[in-house]
């Protein structure tokens, strides 16, 4: 196994060098059997540490908004945990419906907050893989949209990065690794502060916010047959959100504190895990792999002296086996999340069982797997609540040549209710069964990939049972507002994604989705939703980069993100005055690189653009509404 390991590394690092001079099938290593890109059963999108590098990125959420098909925004103005949505869910509560794992540890919360990304530095990061409408084999509850899979570093490179920015933005990061036949060591940090760009009071102070993150991880291997893991990660959020602005308010300066909020927010998030693993390989064929993680959360909200802590558990067991004809994987994976604050003391536990197989037929690969899930909510006022879920992934794909391929797929999905939804935000008081949300995913598409180019093309349906969401009464939301269920909705579109090697100077990227989110049948306390539009669900979404390379030390980049406009998050019933406006924004960067030193600069919404997320009439949030700018340099010895 030692051989076998030395082979992959080095494999990894021809890979990352033949990228800047060529394109070609990436492995897909996530999913519950590796594969490659072009024989995928799966609309997937794959990024590498270059990709990610060549973005000069604050955190995760700028690459996935500016290069992929996700959508992130800011959540009510929280930039270290923001929503995400993919394949229509909307940008409400889409990220509910995504499933984040790093290294294998899923990260998505049992209330709802979304996932707290920016707690891993870009710079530790050596892959992100997007399965789109798939991974409930192995994901589990919450994969409805997908999975977002990040795999960190395990390499021997050695690299600090510094820069300093508009509004008193300054970042510094390293990453340092060390690997051999027995023995593989990482260690990265960040440490991120932002003075602010919004008045939070008539005083002029601003909504500051910082960042420090730590991760370790250790692989060995004391024999060929045996891989001992384990690892450990901290991250500490400071920040002041300001809260939002009446449309006047947004037109005259979004900058401004406004005058008819709630006022600013001033909120401390902490966390820290641990993780543990083994694998045991009786042969190159059959293996055993088995991981635990732990991880303790603390947020608390300086504003209104209130703090909840968190302790989820997780432990996974796998065995793999594959041949040249066929792998298999079967499992069973557990998870007991618990919630602790003044008003709750909850608890969400789920158990499962899984089985994936591929059987490979020349040109043909067929994808078979299942997925039993049991889930229980547990209360100390005893009102509890238990689901028992079933996960199918049926896919098809047939590979022309080296370059092509066709591929169809069809997987059953669910999403359980978080803890949030079942209870009273200020009492704690169960306030009633929320179903699972359960949805027939169906897609078909297109690969081709060749030295200087690739294209994916995928078409996708959805019919959906029970989506979740959250109705507010406007003129009772304090009685009447609630967490239930849409009866019945669907959804449909087109993803585009294609990598152009133009020239030796140019190559482009772009990734274009269209959605249409379609409520079917619902009615909510004598409102009928039937044949409207999903709230915060935007029809377009494009983005585009344009590289230059003039030499070899040399890149220019340009990117275009736009996404067209949408009803606002809340309005169910599509008849507020006021839309969540269209999404703009230009960025341009620019890199030198000679020998171990990279200097770089970059400017966020050259045009000063006006963004914002619209919840309600003058209920808007103001993001990435004025040019920022950024330079540094990155140092790899």
């Amino acid at each position: 196994m030692q051989t076998k390991k030395i082979v992959l590394s080095l494999l990894a690092s021809t890979i990352l060098v033949a990228q800047t001079i060529e394109l070609k099938p990436l492995d897909v290593t996530s999913t519950a059997i590796k594969t490659d890109e072009l024989k995928s059963t799966d609309a997937v999108e794959i990024y590498m540490a270059e990709d990610i590098e060549k973005a000069h990125v604050q955190n995760i959420y700028e690459f996935l908004n500016q290069q992929t098909s996700v959508i992130t925004m800011p959540s009510y103005g929280n930039p270290f945990s923001q929503k995400l949505d993919m394949r229509g869910y909307g940008i409400g509560d889409g990220y509910q419906n995504i499933v984040i794992t790093i290294d294998g540890r899923k990260i998505n919360n049992i209330d709802m907050v979304p996932p707290l990304l920016s707690a891993i530095s870009p710079a530790s990061i050596e892959k992100i893989e997007i399965i789109k409408s798939g991974g409930i084999v192995k994901s589990g509850d919450g994969a409805n949209a997908g999975v977002i899979n990040i795999t960190t570093k395990q390499t021997s490179s050695k690299e600090i990065t510094v820069y300093m920015g508009t509004y008193g933005t300054a970042d510094g990061s390293f990453y340092l690794g060390h690997n051999d036949e027995k023995l593989s060591l990482s260690a990265s940090g960040e440490a991120q502060k932002s003075d602010g760009i919004r008045n939070i009071n008539s005083n002029g102070e601003r909504d500051e916010s910082s960042m420090t993150t730590g991760t370790f991880n250790i692989t060995y291997l004391p024999t060929d047959e045996l891989e001992l893991r384990a690892g450990a990660s901290f991250a500490r959020t400071n920040l002041i959100y300001a809260s939002f602005l009446t449309l006047d308010e947004y037109n005259n300066d979004p900058k401004q504190a406004g005058a008819t909020n709630w006022g600013a927010s001033e909120q401390k998030y902490d966390t820290d895990a641990l993780s543990a693993g083994v694998s045991y390989y009786f042969s190159d064929k059959l293996s055993l792999n088995v991981d635990v993680n732990r991880e303790e959360k603390m947020s608390n909200y300086v504003t209104y002296a209130s703090i909840t802590d968190y302790v989820y558990n997780s432990a996974r067991a796998s065995l793999k086996y594959n041949s040249k004809c066929m792998a298999v994987t079967a499992g069973v994976d557990g998870f007991e999340g618990n919630l602790v604050n003044t008003n709750n003391d909850l608890t969400k536990r789920n158990g499962a069982l899984f089985l994936a197989s591929e059987l490979y037929l020349g040109k043909n690969t067929l994808k078979v797997g299942y997925r039993y899930e049991d889930i229980s909510f547990d209360s100390k006022t005893g009102d509890d609540q238990k689901d028992k879920l079933h996960g199918i992934e049926l896919g098809y794909n047939y590979t022309f040549d080296n370059e092509s391929s066709l591929f169809a797929n069809y997987s059953h999905s669910f999403q359980s209710s978080s803890l949030d939804r079942l209870f009273k935000w200020n009492t704690g008081a169960f306030m009633g069964y929320v179903k699972p949300s359960q949805a027939h995913n169906y897609t078909i598409g297109y690969n081709h990939i060749n030295n200087s180019n690739k294209l994916k093309i995928s078409l996708f349906y959805i019919d959906l049972q029970d989506e979740i969401y959250y109705y507010a009464d406007a003129a009772n939301w304090w009685a009447n507002a609630r967490n239930t269920n849409i009866d019945k909705s669907h959804k449909y579109g087109l993803d585009i994604y294609d990598k152009w090697l133009i020239s030796d100077e140019f190559n482009v990227a772009l990734n274009y989705n269209f959605v249409k989110a379609k409520i079917d049948d619902e009615v909510e306390n004598g409102e009928d939703y039937s044949g409207n539009d999903l709230p915060g669900v935007s029809d377009h979404n494009i983005k585009a980069t344009l590289s230059y390379l003039p030499n070899k030390n040399t890149t220019l980049a340009i990117t275009q993100v736009y996404r067209s406009e949408a009803y606002a998050a809340d309005d169910f019933n599509n008849n507020f005055t006021q839309k969540q406006d269209a999404y703009k924004s230009t960025d341009i960067s620019v890199a030198y690189t000679k020998d171990n030193l990279e200097l770089f600069a970059k400017i966020n919404n050259l045009f000063n653009q006006r963004n914002g997320l619209w919840v309600q009439d003058d209920t808007i949030y103001p993001v990435n509404f004025t040019t920022t700018a950024i330079a540094g340099f990155k140092l790899r010895f």
